[in-house]
Formats: C-alpha cells, sequence, structure tokens
C-alpha cells in the first residue's frame, strides 16, 4: 500500500507518523484527537520541547471538551487555557492545534507527518478544516506532513471545500500500471520464489485486470495456488482467472453493491449495459426512461458512497476497473 510506504520514508526523515482512514459516520475530531494525543506524548519525552507540548496539550483539553470527544485519561497536571483550540470553529480550532503540535515538534527537532486514507469519506466541512489547517502551518514552515488518498473524485471534492487547493496539494493519479510495470509486478515475486512463468500467462494476466494493481496481486496468488510445476502457464492463468473472480464476486464486489439500494442498483446496471466508459449521464437517463435531473439525487448518492465518479463535465465512471464485467455477469434481478 502506498500510504504504508509513505509512512515509512517519513519515519526514516525522523517524522512521527499517524495512519488514519477516514469512516463514514465519525467526526474528523474523532479522528483525529487519539493521534494528536499520542504524538504529544511522544514529543513530551524531549527536554526542549516540554513547554510547548504543555501548551499543546493544554489546547488539546479544550479541543476534545467543546467538539464533545470521548475522551480517556489526560495528563495530570495540564490544565486547559481558555481561548486556545476552543471557538467550537473546527477550521479555527484544528488549524491551531496543528499550529501547537507543528511548534512543539520543531522544538523537539521532529516533525509529524499525518496519512489520512479513503479522504473521500470526510464531510466537505471537515475536509475543508484539514485543508485550512495544512495551508497555515504551511505558511508558517511547521514541520507537518499530510497525505491523504482515496477515490478519483477527491480532487473534486477538495477544490469544493476550498478553492485555492490547487496551490497546496498535488494531486497524482495512481492507476492501472502499464505493461511493464504490470510485467514487473507479477514475474518479480515469482522469481525471487526460484519459479518462473510463460509470456502467455502474464499477458492472459495482463488483459483480465487491466493492470490494477489489487487485481494483479490476486490474478497472482490465485496463479500461484494453481500452478503444480514452474513455469506457471496459460492454463495455470485460466484456472487462476476463475479462483479470482469467484472471489472477488463473492467479497470485493459484492461488499460493493450491498452497500447500493434498489434505485442505485439500477443506475450502475444501466451504466454497465452502456459498455466500458466513461459514459455521459444523459445516456443512462436516457436508458433508464428517466429525466436527467430527476436522477441527481440517485447520481450524487453512488459518487458520494465511492462506487462511481465523475471524470468530466456529464460523465460517470466505476471508480473500480472490472465493476462493470461484475454488473454484466450478475442478473440485475439478484
Amino acid at each position: 500500500m502506498l500510504l504504508n510506504k509513505i509512512e515509512g520514508l517519513a519515519e526514516d526523515e525522523g517524522y512521527l507518523t499517524s495512519f488514519v482512514e477516514a469512516p463514514e459516520a465519525r467526526s474528523l475530531a474523532e479522528l483525529l484527537y487519539p493521534q494528536m494525543r499520542q504524538v504529544l506524548r511522544k514529543l513530551s519525552n524531549v527536554e526542549a520541547a516540554r513547554a510547548a507540548v504543555n501548551s499543546a496539550l493544554s489546547g488539546l483539553r479544550n479541543f476534545a471538551s467543546v467538539f464533545k470527544v470521548a475522551v480517556g485519561e489526560m495528563e495530570i497536571g495540564v490544565e486547559p487555557a481558555p481561548g486556545s483550540a476552543d471557538s467550537g470553529d473546527l477550521e479555527l480550532d484544528l488549524t491551531e492545534m496543528f499550529a501547537l503540535i507543528g511548534r512543539a515538534a520543531r522544538d523537539a527537532g521532529r516533525g509529524w507527518a499525518l496519512l489520512v486514507d479513503e479522504v473521500q469519506y470526510l464531510s466537505e466541512q471537515d475536509l475543508a478544516a484539514i485543508i485550512v489547517a495544512v495551508h497555515r502551518t504551511s505558511q508558517r514552515s511547521l514541520p507537518i506532513l499530510v497525505v491523504a488518498a482515496g477515490l478519483p473524485q477527491i480532487a473534486g471534492l477538495a477544490g469544493d471545500a476550498k478553492s485555492y487547493v490547487e496551490r497546496l496539494f498535488a494531486f497524482p493519479a495512481i492507476g492501472a500500471l502499464d505493461k511493464d510495470a504490470a510485467i514487473e509486478a507479477i514475474r518479480n515475486p515469482i522469481e525471487r520464489q526460484g519459479a518462473a512463468i510463460d509470456d502467455e500467462a502474464l499477458d492472459e494476466m495482463i488483459a483480465k485486470t487491466d493492470g490494477y494493481p489489487f487485481f494483479l496481486q490476486e490474478w497472482g496468488y490465485q496463479a500461484w495456488n494453481a500452478a503444480t510445476t514452474s513455469p506457471i502457464t496459460l492454463e495455470d492463468t485460466i484456472l487462476a482467472s476463475e479462483q479470482a473472480l469467484a472471489r472477488l464476486d463473492s467479497g470485493f464486489f459484492k461488499v460493493r453493491m450491498d452497500r447500493l439500494t434498489p434505485a442505485e442498483v439500477e443506475y450502475v446496471n444501466a451504466m454497465a449495459d452502456l459498455g466500458r466508459g466513461p459514459c455521459r449521464s444523459v445516456d443512462v437517463a436516457s436508458a433508464l426512461g428517466k429525466d436527467l435531473a430527476a436522477l441527481g439525487p440517485r447520481r450524487a448518492s453512488i459518487i458520494e458512497k465511492g462506487m462511481i465518479y465523475s471524470p468530466g463535465h456529464g460523465e460517470v465512471d466505476f471508480t473500480v476497473p472490472l465493476f462493470d464485467d461484475f454488473l454484466r455477469r450478475r442478473s440485475p434481478a439478484t
């Protein structure tokens, strides 16, 4: 996982790291409170940072109180200081907490790297608060780094939250691997185990997975288990495809499908029937015999659930490759 790799690189550079996954039904204040507290406890071991840490812990008590975060036992001797991270405005208070932590980290000669996965599930208010906090700490040259990952719509969501976000963040697209990278991803682990794989088997695997990293991993796992001798052959890969699709259909794809309402299932089935995307929203509406405007809330709900996104004006596409194939394999009535 890319965020895990970034976490390791940050730790190699002396950063304290915090890894969180944004849930759909939990506030950002609840999510970040334990991470901020843990970072401050680690920084408190550095004598030069003690005063700044105490100030930050005081602010953290206020932050927890004003946002009604359930907390455990706080540090003895740390009293809340009125006026510190207690306005009740998340943008202001999170920005102040980042500044307090940043000063403590700077005094300790360290940095803090916050890694957030599934960032598309943050509310617009929570996403805006993170953006503002990062912006202000960057302006103050404080050693705080935020790396977020999520589905393709996060650039648009961030832009909706704060218009200046494109000047603050880079949005590299992490998609399918090209053919050479996909071959390397499959062949190298096999060869490290003293085995080999035929070129025909590799071509079949890449064609079936569209080079999507998670699917390559699944096909490679199934092909390894299917093969009885080295090299892994095309026949092994064909058998692996059956096993991989069965696992994806009963797990990876089914979990996503189960989150959709019947009306939303109707919408994504119509998308799949139109063929490989992206497709035009107006064509989906036409296929369903509905008015485009009337389908707006349904489309927005499916986007919010992370099943589809809008790659361009008036377009929709699936966030996960092969999901359209899954929909075509299953009966709409099931």
